[in-house]
């Protein structure tokens, strides 16, 4: 049996700069995350677009996207 995995662990696939981005932004879950465009999250100082595919995965994983 899985164990289920935290809501912040799509955090951990991200490079450290990105990662800062969007815990100093607040966006600590997938939930918060989907509140955002991808446009939104690339004004993140840190956050660069080799992120966006991870962060679009993570979201797609667990019946999300991001704002349109």
């Amino acid at each position: 049996m899985q164990a289920s995995k935290p809501e912040s662990e799509f955090l951990s696939l991200l490079a450290a700069p990105a990662r800062r981005a969007l815990e100093h932004n607040g966006i600590t879950t997938l939930q918060r995350l989907s509140t955002y465009s991808e446009k939104d999250i690339l004004q993140f100082h840190g956050m660069g677009p080799k992120s966006l595919p991870i962060l679009r995965k993570a979201l797609q994983e667990n019946g999300l996207s991001f704002k349109s």
